[in-house]
C-alpha cells in the first residue's frame, strides 16, 4: 500500500478520534449539552464517532504493517500516528478553543517529535 495512503488514513482516524475524545468539551461551551448531561450519553456519542476513527485506523495499521506488505514497520507506524495526533490536537485546539496558546515549549516538543520520526526511520 502506498505510504501517503496510510499517512492520510492516520490523519482522518486521528480527526475522528480528536473529535470524539474533546469534542464533548466544545459542545458543552456552546450549550449543545450540558454539564448535568448524563456521562454515559456523552460516552455513547463518542464511541460514535470513534467508530469511525476505527473504520480508518484499523486499515491503516492492517495495510501500512510491512508484515502485511505495507510501507513501515510497527515501531514506524506508532511513531507516525502518534505524531499526526498531535499535529492534529494541536489544529483541533487552536481552531476550537481561542483560549489555547503555543509556546516556545510546544514548538520545542514539535521539533524533538520530528526527530523522533527521523530516528524511527533511519536505517539501523
Amino acid at each position: 500500500m502506498n505510504a501517503w495512503l496510510v499517512v492520510g488514513m492516520l490523519v482522518i482516524s486521528n480527526i475522528f478520534m480528536t473529535f470524539a475524545w474533546y469534542g464533548q468539551l466544545k459542545l458543552q461551551e456552546l450549550k449543545v449539552i450540558t454539564s448535568n448531561t448524563p456521562l454515559m450519553l456523552i460516552i455513547l456519542m463518542s464511541w460514535g464517532v470513534a467508530l469511525m476513527e476505527y473504520c480508518f485506523m484499523v486499515p491503516a495499521n492492517k495495510y501500512g504493517f510491512n508484515g502485511n506488505g505495507g510501507p513501515f514497520s510497527l515501531l514506524q507506524l506508532k511513531v507516525t500516528q502518534e505524531v499526526i495526533s498531535l499535529l492534529i490536537f494541536t489544529v483541533f485546539t487552536i481552531v476550537f478553543f481561542k483560549g489555547e496558546t503555543l509556546h516556545w515549549n510546544h514548538f520545542l516538543a514539535f521539533a524533538l517529535l520530528i526527530l523522533a520520526v527521523y530516528l524511527v526511520f533511519m536505517e539501523s
